[in-house]
């Protein structure tokens, strides 16, 4: 194969990876804004896209495997190819928790702390997935250490705010017989869960720019 041919594929490779992130960060802030409005319809096209990014990792894993297959790429061009297959796994994931974040708007009440702010939380898990891409995008080592120094203020926001709902639940008085107990405590954990799939995200955000700095600087010093 020519060798603007193969570099072509390689270009192409990157450009349908960035595609897919994109549509993976768009269904995770729909998932974050039906938790936040109740709206069960965007949360159910978050569920029913899920399908269609199944479908893109896999297309994106023949690519991959190709590549590797019929060109036997070294050095860079075999980090790149291994970074790239990588990063799809980590954004395939990232869109089955947001999967689960559009059934948790599906399943009970989401608002039940009002004073937690999941959309906060969400909203660092959106922007370390862009510099986590942006980094891949760019050859940017630089922003691999901003996404991995920004993972541990996500831990500490999702700790608050665990913490947070057990405290409610020990000093809370609101709830008396009348009440469905059983509902809430599924609500509760509902709610415990989104947290923790939040906090997930930006972990596999922070897989994304470890994979995208060992592309870029045969470093592994972010991997694991």
């Amino acid at each position: 194969m020519p060798r603007n041919e193969y570099q072509s594929q390689l270009a192409d490779l990157r450009a349908d990876v960035l595609d897919m992130s994109e549509t993976v960060a768009e269904r995770l802030e729909m998932a974050l804004e039906a938790l936040e409005t109740g709206d069960a319809d965007l949360a159910q096209q978050v569920i029913d896209g899920d399908d269609e990014i199944n479908q893109q990792y896999l297309d994106l894993e023949k690519q991959c495997t190709d590549l590797i297959a019929l060109q036997q790429p070294v050095a860079g061009d075999l980090r790149f190819i291994a970074a790239s297959f990588k990063i799809i796994t980590d954004l395939e994931r990232i869109a089955d928790l947001a999967t689960n974040l559009g059934e948790y708007a599906t399943d009970g009440e989401t608002n039940i702390f009002p004073e937690i702010d999941i959309q906060e939380l969400g909203d660092v898990t959106l922007e370390m997935l862009a510099d986590a891409m942006a980094a891949y995008a760019e050859d940017d080592s630089q922003q691999c250490y901003a996404v991995d120094e920004r993972d541990d203020h996500l831990d500490d926001l999702c700790e608050i705010a665990s913490d947070t709902v057990v405290r409610e639940l020990i000093e809370s008085d609101e709830l008396d017989a009348d009440e469905d107990i059983e509902t809430f405590m599924e609500d509760v954990s509902r709610f415990l869960l989104t947290i923790r799939d939040i906090e997930r995200i930006g972990d596999h955000s922070v897989n994304i720019a470890a994979r995208a700095l060992y592309m870029i600087d045969n470093n592994d010093e972010l991997i694991y």
